[in-house]
C-alpha cells in the first residue's frame, strides 16, 4: 500500500485570501488551451487567427465553469435542487460536473462561432486536443483535495485517503489523470498534427473520453447521494458517458464519409 502524500489543498494563504490547488488547476487548463491554441491557429487550415484565441479561451472558460456547476446540480443533486434552487449558487460548497462543463463549452463555441463566422464543430475541433490538459490537471486537483477517490481494494498501490475512511482505496483520480489527461492528449495531438475532416477531432475526443471515463468508473466510488443506479455497478458517470461514446463514433464516421 502506498502512503497518501497529504498535500495541503491550500497552496497559498494570505490573511483571508486563499489560493487552492484545485483552482490553480483550472488556470493551468485554460493557460494550456491559450498557449497551444496559438500554435494551432497559425496553421493554414485553422478557421481562426491567433489573436482570436484569447476570446476563444474566455468563452470556453465561462462555458466550462457555468456548465460544470449547473450540470453537477442537475445531474448529481437534482432532488436537493428542487427543494432548494439556491444551491446552484453555493459554489463554496464545491461540486463540478465534467459532462455539464462539456455541454457548456459546446454552447460557448456555438455562440463564439456566430461571431467568427465559423461553425461550432470547427471550433471544437481546434480545442479538442487541448482539453486533456485541463482534464488531467483537474484530476490532480481532485487527488490533492482527497475527493472522488476509488473503491476499496488490496492492490499494492492502494491508498488510505484522509476523508475516505480507514480502508485502502484505488487512487482513481490518478487513473483519470493518466487516461483523460496524458493518454488522451497524446492521441489527439498526434491525430490532429495534420489536417483532418471537420468534426473528426471532436468525435474522437468524445469517443475516447467516454470510453476512458466509463472504464475508470469501475474503480471509482459513485457519488454518495446517488450510489449505483442499476445492477449494483452502473454509475451516473457511466450513464452520462454512454451518449458521448455513441455520438463521438457517429461524428467520426460521418466526418470521413462526408470527406470521401
Amino acid at each position: 500500500m502506498l502512503t497518501y502524500p497529504q498535500i495541503d489543498p491550500v497552496l497559498i494563504a494570505i490573511g483571508p485570501l486563499k489560493i487552492h490547488w484545485y483552482g490553480l488547476m483550472y488556470l493551468v487548463g485554460f493557460a494550456g488551451v491559450w498557449v497551444l491554441g496559438q500554435k494551432r491557429a497559425q496553421q493554414p487550415w485553422s478557421p481562426l487567427k491567433p489573436e482570436a484565441i484569447e476570446d476563444l479561451v474566455t468563452y470556453g472558460a465561462m462555458g466550462a465553469i457555468l456548465g460544470g456547476r449547473i450540470g453537477y446540480v442537475l445531474f448529481y443533486n437534482f432532488t436537493e435542487f428542487l427543494s432548494n434552487p439556491l444551491i446552484l449558487f453555493k459554489i463554496w460548497q464545491g461540486g463540478m460536473s465534467f459532462h455539464g462543463g462539456m455541454l457548456g463549452v459546446f454552447v460557448a463555441m456555438w455562440l463564439f462561432g456566430k461571431k467568427q463566422n465559423c461553425t461550432m464543430l470547427q471550433l471544437t475541433d481546434i480545442i479538442a486536443p487541448l482539453c486533456p490538459i485541463g482534464l488531467g490537471a483537474g484530476r490532480l486537483g481532485n487527488f490533492i483535495n482527497s475527493e472522488l477517490w476509488g473503491r476499496t481494494t488490496d492492490v499494492p498501490w492502494a491508498m488510505v485517503f484522509p476523508n475516505g475512511g480507514p480502508l485502502p482505496r484505488h487512487p482513481s483520480q490518478l487513473y483519470e489523470a493518466f487516461l483523460e489527461g496524458v493518454v488522451l492528449f497524446v492521441v489527439l495531438w498526434i491525430y490532429t498534427s495534420k489536417p483532418r475532416p471537420t468534426m473528426a477531432a471532436t468525435g474522437l475526443v468524445l469517443f475516447c473520453y467516454g470510453c476512458f471515463r466509463f472504464f475508470v468508473e469501475f474503480f471509482r466510488m459513485p457519488d454518495a447521494q446517488l450510489g449505483y443506479l442499476a445492477l449494483d455497478w452502473v454509475t451516473m458517470g457511466q450513464i452520462l458517458s454512454t451518449p458521448m461514446i455513441i455520438i463521438g463514433a457517429v461524428l467520426f464516421y460521418f466526418a470521413y464519409k462526408k470527406a470521401a
